[in-house]
């Protein structure tokens, strides 16, 4: 029997209203209040900037804001502080606010052989800890500056967002040996289409109205998971709508890759 040669894949999966429903920071500023890192001012403006997120999509000049709002708010604290509160964010609220049908769709890359990262703005630390509850590769987020263990409220690296997605795909393709045209990436935001472009499949799951019109101009995979009115949307012809896209995916990855995972 001669050796598989199938090339490495991969799906980069990004994390808030893709994976996870809202916005992962206000989940961990919730937290933070909660544990007396801040104010009730600093969770307010959270939870304004996570209405927002939902209401009009991500705003990279926003996504600026909360980071250096939150960098002021964890100067002087001790990583392990954030990791703990990380922990009990992906253990209760990310457990019972992910979307289950990319979560399917991130298991059944695992099953067929792929490489699944997650990536985000949010901590590194949190986005790890998402990755690791979920089963992922690994996980890329942004990096804060430490001394000694203790938060210095600098940035180690950009923020993992926008252009800085496409470039880590483009990275860890390099350093992980597959091509970004037979990867896949997931994703609800505009600001993500360098990522999108960058890969050979991409899709939108719940996509801003800049991405949605991308996508169906482009012949990309649509899929619309979030509730309508406070409700999932009801069987028939609008909860058919997401199925259908979901059922798309699927079966393109089983036709694709399923029979030459059972030679």
């Amino acid at each position: 029997m001669g050796m598989n040669t199938s090339p490495k894949r991969a799906a980069f999966c990004d994390v808030d209203q893709t994976l996870v429903r809202g916005a992962s920071s206000y989940h961990l500023a919730r937290e933070l209040y909660r544990r007396g890192f801040f104010g009730l001012s600093d969770l307010w403006y959270a939870a304004r900037q996570s209405a927002l997120y939902v209401a009009c999509g991500e705003d990279p000049r926003r996504i600026r804001r909360i980071v250096e709002r939150a960098l002021h708010m964890i100067a002087g604290h001790h990583v392990d502080e954030v990791v703990s509160v990380g922990r009990h964010i992906v253990a209760d609220m990310y457990s019972r606010k992910l979307f289950e049908e990319t979560l399917g769709i991130l298991r059944r890359h695992e099953q067929l052989g792929h490489e699944v990262w997650l990536l985000s703005a949010t901590p590194q630390e949190v986005t790890e800890l998402l990755a690791e509850h979920v089963g992922a590769t690994g996980a890329l987020g942004t990096r804060v500056r430490r001394q000694d263990g203790i938060y210095v409220g600098e940035l180690a690296s950009p923020i993992m967002h926008g252009p800085e997605k496409a470039h880590a795909a483009r990275e860890l393709a390099r350093e992980r040996g597959f091509e970004l045209a037979d990867c896949w990436a997931y994703s609800d935001s505009a600001s993500d289409l360098p990522l999108l472009r960058a890969v050979g499949h991409p899709c939108a799951i719940n996509p801003d109205p800049k991405l949605r019109a991308v996508a169906r101009e482009s012949g990309w995979p649509i899929l619309e998971l979030r509730r309508a009115g406070g409700l999932l949307y009801r069987r028939g012809t609008r909860r058919g709508a997401y199925v259908a896209g979901g059922w798309w995916v699927y079966r393109y990855l089983r036709k694709r890759f399923g029979r030459s995972r059972q030679r």
